[in-house]
């Protein structure tokens, strides 16, 4: 099964120069605890990845203020993403060798489709 097939295809989106708080009141907005981090100039090009983890351990614990930082100080880079066509199988390969749980979907033509989790995959594998 591919990728494309199981992973969440609305997914909620912030650029680099936003301010963490406003990335924590999308989350909040949204009911996600992930933002795919984008160019500004162009919306379909992921560059990173903020999850409501990087803001409590990265941006509180460490002392910033969410009102002045911006995302791009905070966030997972480089991206890790894979082609919507991927096997299901290979996904999880590589979220096992780069450690994460969460990898950006990526269509050949449209660039951002989806954002596939642990938990999309597990939904399908019980």
């Amino acid at each position: 099964m591919s990728v494309g097939r199981i992973c969440s295809r609305v997914v909620a989106t912030a650029t680099g120069n936003e301010t963490i708080k406003k990335a924590a009141q999308r989350m909040a907005d949204h009911d996600v605890g992930t933002l795919v981090v984008v160019e500004a100039s162009h919306p379909q090009r992921p560059v990173g990845i903020i999850t409501d983890r990087d803001l409590t351990v990265r941006c509180i614990a460490a002392g910033l203020d969410p009102d002045e930082t911006a995302i791009s100080a905070i966030m997972t880079r480089p991206v890790h993403s894979v082609d919507e066509q991927m096997p299901m199988e290979d996904a999880v390969a590589i979220m096992g060798r780069s450690g994460t749980r969460r990898l950006v979907v990526v269509g050949q033509d449209t660039g951002l489709a989806g954002l596939l989790s642990m938990d999309d995959i597990l939904g399908v594998a019980v």
